[in-house]
């Protein structure tokens, strides 16, 4: 005997059909929506962010996601647009900083430059960042230049504008 399992979504389709038929549309809408199943408004897509909404300089926190936690500290400066932008550790100068605005994300390259984390090892960053009220927050990739296989490291990043 053939099996016939795959029928079933169609005869509760049927099913479901036969209850609400012979009442006027405005009769089956109430039934779907009673049932979890009526139109639907769409999520709004997330806000597009410019370089402008972001101009301005920022005091940031790197926490790796895991093994040593210690936090890193850094100050962006953010222009309006892609030129100018610089990174800035303790004690460091600021370094030069690419960045593209994609969607509802700022994406930010920096290096290679000498590692804060990793004393004597070059280091190439890339964060994606996206406002969170009057908050940067995001992730970043360190890839960490070695005579064997990069090493990577995933950091979580925030930051608030600098007063």
């Amino acid at each position: 005997m053939p099996r016939l399992s795959h029928l079933a979504p169609l005869a509760c389709a049927a099913a479901l059909l036969a209850a609400c038929g012979g009442g006027d549309t405005d009769d089956m809408a109430d039934t779907a929506d009673t049932m979890g199943v009526g139109m639907q408004t769409p999520m709004a897509a997330p806000a597009m962010l410019s370089l402008a909404d972001v101009a301005g300089r920022w005091n940031m926190r790197a926490v790796p996601e895991s093994g040593d936690t210690t936090p890193t500290t850094f100050v962006v400066t953010a222009t309006a647009d892609t030129t100018g932008w610089t990174t800035t550790f303790p004690d460091r100068a600021p370094l030069a900083t690419r960045v593209t605005a994609a969607g509802d994300s700022v994406v930010t390259e920096v290096g290679p430059y000498e590692s804060v984390r990793r004393r004597g090892v070059q280091v190439r960053t890339r964060s994606v960042l996206r406002m969170d009220g009057d908050r940067l927050t995001g992730t970043a990739v360190a890839h960490y230049v070695t005579t064997g296989a990069d090493s990577v490291l995933r950091l979580r990043v925030e930051g608030t504008r600098a007063p």
